[in-house]
């Protein structure tokens, strides 16, 4: 599991660290520098001649971190020049610290930089502090940094990105790595921001999971081997062990939403998969799928006392026969329920079950939704815009309204919840926004939760992996050819 910090939780982290833990803050402050010039000597360390390095350095902490590599690097060899930018009365006593320091070592100092390439670039201008837009002075430097050429390395995040969001405050260096020191920040990872950070590097400078004293980070991402997240096997089990899942799925001229959640429900290691859909579909399911059962809408109520988990949408349609089906999940069970694609689209156009689920939900039933951005707004009554400028938000607001677990999907996907920590969803890639995807992510998740999953944990550990079996065919197809039915087979050669 790997955290992501927003600026106020690593400004709390690094003040424990100081001022509980009692490790001073310019023995931080070193660390820092050390591991970024090690960074740089992995680049820069086997090309001949000296290099010359240019440090843009604002008169904060992040600055004074700059100023540290500065004099690391002439320690090492490097001609170095450092480029302030900004009033240095009013710089932190951290930095101050470090320019006093620098006057024992040949660096130059300058208002502008003296040349058009450098071996390296560092970047050292803002950090994590930045909340407002980048203007005047401090644009201009960004602008002029931007053109010189040379390798370009950012100090704790880019600077001009929004360490919480990742948005651009007004312009933002566009980094080929960032050093970033603890944990990683949100900012890095979330869009547009991630786009700029290039390789992002961990370096651990003292401020470590002690520094939390009981307080978490509030978000998190998987990144740990997909088999160490999945269900246990039992080796004495059969196919009702593993467990039941029913789909409710497909209509007229839809049969290819209800294969592909089958496919990707039975790759993902259901026992049993029972698909409820149009009569005509019959064909087309048992050929595709001949592992699964087969039920018509007469069939629902005695599929749902069958299965362990029911999950309903993936190209359902709006019919009336939809829509019963819809509140007959809802009303008529109490066992888990995932709720998909037209599912949600029902939701948002009947208030009546939208009030049904949530007293479901807060009755204790476990209630999964994915909607994706404009599913999401429609279920809100927001407009798009106002989602995807706080996915987060809108998801835990369905979440705390319908008393569930929300999947709000876009490029980075937020888990959400009623109570407790959110995990983002760092897998995936742009080949996997094609028809189809949605349903392979509900068949995954509703594996999960028939072999027992907890709901926020299914559907988390169950977008990580999607993502990841995308991942895959992109690697091997490229994302220009990836379609859902490969992104279905590839979970069964994940690694």
């Amino acid at each position: 599991m790997r955290y992501l910090v927003s600026a106020s939780e690593m400004k709390e982290y690094d003040n424990n660290t100081i001022e509980r833990i009692g490790i001073p803050a310019c023995v931080l402050m070193e660390r820092a520098a050390l591991g970024a010039v090690e960074i740089i000597e992995e680049h820069c360390g086997d090309k001949s001649g000296i290099q010359h390095a240019l440090i843009m350095a604002g008169t904060g902490n992040n600055g004074g971190d700059g100023l540290a590599v500065a004099r690391l690097l002439s320690e090492k060899g490097y001609k170095v020049e450092i480029w302030c930018v900004g009033d240095r009365d009013r710089a932190s006593k951290q930095w101050k610290q470090q320019m006093e320091i620098l006057k024992n070592y040949p660096v130059a100092c300058t208002d502008s930089p003296t040349q058009e390439r450098y071996g390296v670039l560092v970047d050292a201008l803002f950090g994590i502090g930045l909340s407002r837009s980048v203007e005047g002075a401090f644009a201009d430097a960004v602008d002029r940094f931007q053109s010189l050429v040379g390798w370009k390395l950012s100090i704790d995040i880019p600077s001009g990105i929004d360490t919480d969001t990742g948005k651009i405050l007004g312009r933002a260096v566009s980094a080929d790595a960032t050093v970033t020191f603890g944990f990683c920040k949100r900012g890095l990872v979330l869009y547009p921001g991630c786009e700029y950070a290039g390789e992002i590097r961990t370096v651990d400078i003292g401020i470590s999971e002690r520094s939390f004293f009981h307080r978490e980070p509030e978000l998190y991402a998987y990144d740990e081997d997909i088999w160490a997240l999945l269900p246990k096997r039992d080796n004495g089990g059969n196919k009702g062990t593993f467990g039941k899942a029913l789909l409710v799925a497909g209509s007229i001229n839809m049969a290819g939403a209800a294969v592909l959640a089958a496919r990707a429900c039975y790759r993902t290691g259901a026992g049993m998969v029972k698909v409820i859909t149009s009569p005509e579909n019959r064909i087309i399911v048992q050929q595709a799928v001949p592992e699964a059962l087969f039920g018509t809408y007469e069939d629902l109520r005695a599929g749902m006392e069958w299965a362990g988990v029911t999950a309903i949408g993936p190209g359902l349609g709006k019919s009336k026969e939809a829509f019963a089906c819809l509140k007959q999940v809802i009303q008529e069970s109490r066992k888990p329920l995932l709720v998909d694609a037209d599912g949600l689209n029902l939701l948002s156009e009947h208030r009546e079950l939208f009030e049904l689920l949530a007293a479901q939900g807060e009755s204790g039933r476990v209630v999964l939704l994915t909607p994706h951005v404009g599913e999401l707004a429609r279920l809100l009554d927001w407009s798009v815009a106002d989602c995807k400028a706080d996915l987060m938000a809108a998801g835990n607001v369905l979440a705390t309204e319908l008393h569930a677990v929300v999947a709000a999907k876009d490029a980075r996907t937020f888990i959400c919840r009623e109570v407790g920590d959110i995990c983002v969803n760092l897998s995936g890639n742009n080949g996997m926004a094609t028809a189809g995807s949605g349903d392979v992510l509900t068949g995954i998740i509703a594996a999960l939760l028939a072999q027992g999953m907890e709901g926020f944990e299914a559907a988390a550990v169950g977008v990580y992996v999607h993502g990841r079996a995308g991942d895959r065919v992109a690697g091997e197809k490229s994302a220009y050819a990836c379609t859902a039915g490969d992104v279905a087979e590839a979970i069964a050669v994940l690694s």
